[in-house]
């Protein structure tokens, strides 16, 4: 059996539950190198469980990586991005992105 794009994704929602941030990266890495391209629902799961795991300037990288990728962020995306940031104090960077998606 092969994980695909479906399998990897509850995989990495379940790493957020846990706050296992490191492994939700491995699951991206992993799936980049099987050829199974990342979607927007797995950047969001690893944006959130990098939150979770107060790891918000990985959250950012990530949020930058969909965006040069030209991936369609979304409210899940921006929300779990901003939440990020939240929980590590970092109020400037939410309100940065804040104002990154009033002006999309």
């Amino acid at each position: 059996l092969i994980p695909n794009v479906i399998s990897y994704n509850t995989a990495i929602n379940a790493c957020a539950v846990g706050t296992q941030w490191q492994r939700a990266l491995g699951f991206i890495d992993e799936m980049r190198n099987r050829h199974s391209t990342p979607n927007i629902v797995s950047y969001s799961a690893a944006i959130n469980a990098c939150g979770k795991g107060e790891q918000w300037q990985l959250a950012l990288q990530l949020l930058k990586l969909v965006q040069n990728q030209e991936l369609a962020a979304n409210v899940i995306t921006y929300n779990a991005s901003i939440s990020a940031c939240e929980k590590a104090g970092q109020w400037k960077q939410a309100l940065s992105l804040l104002q990154l998606i009033w002006e999309s």
